[in-house]
């Protein structure tokens, strides 16, 4: 069995909140740069500009990309030969904390909902899970909340058509109109229960946009949900073009010979996640 020690991983989740929170993904500004180049719409153009201009800044002058730094969501990947020396949680925690307070990140989490006090860096979101080897491998989301507002889930019916599982991922997306801060990239998770398919439309965000097979049936259905939506017209910024989302990820699971769940959880342009292994 391999050691890690707690220690290691808080300092890590550190450097990654502040990593994820300054530095847009290569994968994401080169979308960017390639919807700029594609782009007829001259407004549109212009705003992508922008938009890749400010990631730049924000890396250079080592500033967060945005003004909501998001609640921290932290994916652990932890090998069946390794254990952790530690308190696994509580090291995440006081990487975050860390963190933040070192990126000078804004902190946006309330502790109770329902009384809405002073807001904390703390808690993140966790999820944990155990796969073959001996590493471990950390991935934090800080995942804004203008863009997370517009996550939507659905239980279709086993006898849902495909155009009716379209027609929602792509309704999902016209209902969030401009106010998530286009272009977007979609995550859908279908399938497992409501729940699962909640948590596979966020994991789906992790995925690399360079990464898609087009050769298969999953991607040809991403495809022609994503040309589907680059149709509404809504653009970057909602002002029109035709870069309404940048990408659409997919995550499916075996599901209930009964059900059919089928989740969106859409991200704003600035696509934040940083990943490390130990």
């Amino acid at each position: 069995m391999r050691k890690i020690l707690a220690k290691k991983i808080e300092n890590m989740v550190a450097e990654l909140c502040i990593l994820a929170n300054l530095n847009l993904r290569n994968d994401v500004l080169a979308t960017l740069k390639a919807a700029r180049l594609k782009e007829k719409h001259s407004q549109a153009k212009s705003l992508i500009s922008v938009i890749i201009q400010n990631a730049l800044i924000a890396k250079k002058e080592k500033r967060a990309i945005c003004q909501d730094t998001g609640m921290p969501c932290v994916f652990v990947e932890i090998g069946q030969k390794a254990y952790v020396e530690g308190d696994l949680k509580a090291a995440i925690k006081k990487g975050v904390e860390a963190g933040y307070k070192k990126g000078f990140l804004r902190n946006s989490i309330v502790h109770n909902p329902l009384v809405r006090q002073s807001p904390r860096y703390l808690p993140p979101v966790i999820h944990i899970d155990i796969v073959k080897g001996s590493k471990l491998k950390l991935t934090v989301l800080p995942k804004g909340f203008g863009c997370e507002n517009k996550a939507q889930l659905k239980m279709f019916k086993p006898t849902a058509k495909i155009s009716e599982i379209k027609n929602f991922i792509v309704e999902a997306v016209r209902t969030a109109g401009p106010d998530a801060c286009p272009p977007y990239v979609v995550g859908v998770g279908i399938g497992g229960t409501a729940d699962y398919a909640a948590f596979l439309a966020k994991k789906a965000l992790l995925q690399r946009i360079e990464s898609r097979k087009p050769q298969t049936e999953n991607q040809k259905f991403a495809n022609d949900v994503l040309q589907a939506i680059n149709k509404l017209n809504i653009g970057p910024m909602g002002l029109g073009g035709k870069t309404t989302a940048l990408a659409l990820n997919l995550e499916i699971y075996p599901t209930h010979i009964a059900g059919l769940p089928v989740a969106v959880n859409i991200s704003c342009h600035a696509l934040r996640s940083a990943a490390a292994l130990i």
